[in-house]
């Protein structure tokens, strides 16, 4: 495996990625985990419960783990590895996206959970296209972009939110 994979984070939205990726206790651990040697989903679920799984789908989804098929007693599983060693953080931004990234990372959780059950509701019944979200909900595409980065229930998909 080659060492010193570089993630180069210079958009603004994928800090919340970078800040998310560790932010529970249980998440924190997992990484570690994957970190150390690659490990099976039902590994981290025995060891963390359904949070494990979670944090490592999240992992997955941000695009923090690779994955390969391995050979276990149960048959042929994927196994999951973190894929970056390092980030690197150069950002050139507004000071205006920046505050509004950095809300959306300092939020309480309850309020993130309200966010993301609106966008999700929208997403499923009327339109899942970011600009008619954000014109619906009337907060910018930063702040849209940056609520779904640190969501583990869905992700964006060229001009799309898309339900994990």
């Amino acid at each position: 495996m080659p060492g010193n994979r570089i993630k180069v984070v210079n958009d603004i939205g994928d800090l919340v990625s970078v800040f998310y990726s560790c932010n529970t206790e249980v998440k924190k651990k997992v990484f570690q985990e994957v970190t150390k040697k690659w490990c099976t989903m039902e590994e981290i679920e025995e060891k963390y419960g359904e949070e494990g799984v979670r944090a490592l789908k999240y992992l997955e989804n941000i695009k923090f783990v690779e994955t390969q098929w391995v050979t276990t007693g149960k048959g042929v599983v994927r196994a999951y590895h973190t894929y970056y060693d390092l980030f690197q953080i150069t950002l050139t931004i507004p000071i205006l996206e920046a505050s509004e990234v950095l809300r959306v990372i300092t939020m309480p959780e309850e309020e993130f959970r309200e966010w993301e059950e609106k966008i999700l509701d929208i997403v499923k019944n009327e339109n899942n296209f970011m600009g008619y979200i954000v014109e619906k909900l009337g907060i910018s595409q930063i702040m849209l972009r940056a609520l779904v980065k640190r969501s583990d229930r869905m992700e964006i998909k060229g001009m799309a939110v898309e339900v994990v």
